[in-house]
């Protein structure tokens, strides 16, 4: 299907032309009511389109724009099991991680909760003991330090989610992540930690992933300069399918926890991934994440469209994508335990929908993943925020807040609070020059130099955000809230046209850099090496001397 054709691809184009020269001011102007139609909840969770530059006709055309590309069709082959995954012939299966039995989903004809249950049950009574002592190094210490090792996936969740819920903790072990391949990170990382203490998790679904590997044969060496061969088994965990490879490698098998071929790397969190999530926050938590996801995954399989918030969150971004021509996406949490959040979130859209191939192989004919970036406020305030309010480029805004925060510092969450109304609210309307100057004059500044400045202190607005609200943040709801991102990256693949399951754009260069490692080691000569390349390794070659 070619979706330029469809009936509300072109109603859509009409209502960008009929809006032309319309201001964010003037949509409020007509309707100061614009938060009533255009903000939508589930439970305290709270989006709010009232500023983006949207009216009826588009939502309404944005709705029968996902009716005709088949989204809720497509959703239901998803939870059913379908092998939507067509490049990998495989199942995308990720809500089965956080179902309960009553959901019943299968794979292939067979129910998943069985197998899930088992893995999950197994790494939750691992965590639980782990955190409690009662599973302990060869020296019968427990440990202190736990390093998850991973990269892409294997990394970004866990990193983001431990962070986000430090405040669960309840003193559990100190959690720490090495997933580049540069040797600092490692040693910043392990600088100062107890190698006997130290637990090492190693997350790498086929134990071959180079980066992991690396650090983990790093690891290993580090763990025998305090332990012996026999003693370090103690200490290593491995998150993987490999049982032959992490057996070779010294890992226990009951130290080995798996998952399935129908869960991309992306969206295992949920699975044993997560592994060093439970560690931190303890099983009860960790269920009460899983919780929140399989909240939103209900929701996104029963709501209907026009009150589903993932739904309505992708068709926002398929808006400003394909008809306001908006190539980026700014996410700003203002929560510094969120302050991973927009990385974990530019993985997910960006390796999933950042594809110029549709899935029957043709070449896509519209433009498709925005590029994602964002900080947490307000550290961007006086980072990036001059270009969003004064740039020549219109960058769309996700901001992120809750109601209630977990510390109880004195006026700081209201002060935060403040400045995220505050940023949404001057990009969305801007300041006139006649108030600038206005401004300046009755600070009596003098009128020539008032009028000068003016120009420089003027804001154009009409920079279209939406805001998410929630009421605190707690396992369950950033479970619920990870969810809503993914299911808001599936709905906008659809559109596209695109699978989002598969990343082989990641795999060019990691054969590449196998390649030319080679050379490196001294294995191959430089000739093998592309024409351009070859300089660079010699000039890099001449500099290490």
């Amino acid at each position: 299907m070619n979706i330029k054709n469809t009936v509300s691809w072109e109603n859509l184009n009409n209502d960008l032309e009929r809006l032309k020269g319309v201001h964010l001011n003037d949509l409020f102007s007509k309707n100061p009511n614009r938060f009533t139609k255009f903000s939508f909840s589930k439970d305290d969770l709270h989006l709010d389109f009232s500023k983006e530059f949207i009216d009826n006709s588009v939502l309404d055309n944005l709705i029968k724009l996902a009716k005709e590309c088949d989204v809720e069709q497509q959703r239901d082959a998803m939870f059913s099991g379908e092998h939507i995954n067509n490049t990998e012939n495989r199942a995308v299966m990720h809500v089965a991680l956080r179902a309960n039995s009553k959901d019943a989903y299968e794979v292939d004809g067979k129910p998943t909760s069985d197998v899930v249950d088992n893995i999950l049950n197994k790494f939750m009574i691992f965590s639980d003991s782990i955190r409690s002592g009662k599973i302990s190094n060869a020296y019968g210490q427990s440990f202190t330090d736990i390093i998850n090792i991973g990269i892409g996936g294997s990394d970004l969740g866990p990193v983001m989610s431990v962070n986000a819920l430090s405040a669960f903790s309840n003193d559990g072990p100190n959690l720490h992540f090495i997933s580049n391949v540069d040797g600092n990170d490692f040693l910043d990382t392990t600088y100062g930690l107890d190698p006997k203490r130290t637990l090492i998790l190693i997350a790498s679904k086929t134990f071959t992933t180079i980066e992991t590997m690396t650090n983990a044969k790093t690891a290993k060496d580090w763990l025998l300069t305090e332990l012996t061969e026999s003693e370090i088994s103690h200490n290593m965990v491995a998150l993987s399918t490999n049982l032959k490879a992490t057996k070779e490698f010294g890992i226990k098998n009951e130290n080995v926890f798996g998952f399935w071929d129908w869960v991309g790397g992306r969206y295992s969190m949920c699975a044993s991934i997560g592994l060093p999530i439970a560690l931190s926050i303890g099983s009860k938590n960790f269920r009460e994440l899983l919780a929140g996801f399989r909240d939103m995954d209900i929701h996104f399989k029963t709501a209907p469209l026009d009150k589903n918030l993932p739904v309505l969150l992708g068709l926002i971004g398929v808006w400003r994508r394909n008809f306001m021509k908006l190539p980026t996406l700014a996410i700003i949490p203002y929560d510094q335990r969120l302050d991973r959040f927009p990385a974990y979130i530019q993985q997910m859209d960006m390796e999933s929908n950042g594809k110029s191939v549709a899935k029957d192989g043709s070449d896509v004919s519209i433009e498709t993943a925005p590029i994602v970036w964002g900080e947490a406020g307000t550290n961007a305030q006086h980072s990036f925020f001059q270009l969003l309010h004064q740039g020549t480029n219109i960058v769309p805004v996700d901001f992120i807040i809750a109601a209630k925060t977990t510390n109880k510092l004195i006026n700081h969450h209201e002060k935060l609070i403040a400045n995220f109304l505050a940023q949404s609210e001057a990009l969305a309307f801007g300041k006139t020059k006649d108030k600038v100057l206005a401004e300046m004059l009755k600070n009596n500044i003098d009128a020539e130099k008032a009028k000068n400045l003016t120009p420089h202190r003027h804001f154009k607005g009409n920079k279209p955000s939406t805001s998410i609200i929630y009421k605190e943040l707690s396992p369950f709801s950033l479970g619920r809230l990870i969810a809503m991102y993914e299911h808001k990256v599936f709905v906008q693949g659809i559109i596209w046209g695109v699978n989002s399951f598969d990343q082989w754009g990641v795999e060019l260069g990691k054969v590449a850099a196998v390649d030319i490692g080679n050379v490196i080691e001294g294995n191959e000569s430089i000739s093998k090496l592309h024409v351009a390349t070859q300089p660079l390794l010699k000039k890099i070659n001449e500099l290490r001397k």
